[in-house]
């Protein structure tokens, strides 16, 4: 073998090495991502905790961490879904503004209820109040850090 022919071998061993490299990075970038979209969100606000469910679902004790904008209803589509007959595919939203939480009911037949209290268009919503959505009833509690 001459030395042009062990200089292209070295040049492609080189190439090919680099290829892999590449690759073992790029690979390592999305398990790094995906493992980083699988855990829980920190940047919650607050979350919603679930005190009375005659029909069983959401269960009693569930919690369920809030976005800035959450809404509630019967519809899958919802975040969070209430299965009870007395509420509405779109029921309720939650919005977080400023540094206060707000419940809005969206035309809901049966009203939604903060503290007991039916909402009229858009009411504040404090940590420790409750909500009642048909016959579900879940209180505002801080968010777990």
């Amino acid at each position: 073998m001459d030395g042009f022919t062990l200089v292209l071998w070295a040049a492609r061993l080189l190439f090919l090495a680099l290829i892999y490299l590449f690759l073992a990075r790029v690979i390592r970038a999305l398990l790094r991502d995906l493992r980083a979209a699988t855990r829980e969100p920190v940047d919650r606000h607050g979350r919603l905790i679930v005190l009375e469910s005659p029909g069983g679902e959401p269960m009693v004790g569930r919690s369920f961490g809030l976005d800035v904008i959450t809404p509630l209803g019967r519809d899958v589509n919802n975040a969070i879904v209430i299965d009870d007959a007395f509420a509405s595919a779109d029921h309720a939203v939650l919005t977080y503004r400023g540094q206060s939480w707000y419940v809005e009911d969206l035309g809901s037949t049966n009203g939604s209820y903060v503290n007991g209290l039916r909402v009229d268009g858009v009411a504040p919503f404090g940590f420790g109040d409750e909500l009642q959505i048909g016959e579900v009833r879940m209180r505002l509690e801080r968010a777990n850090r």
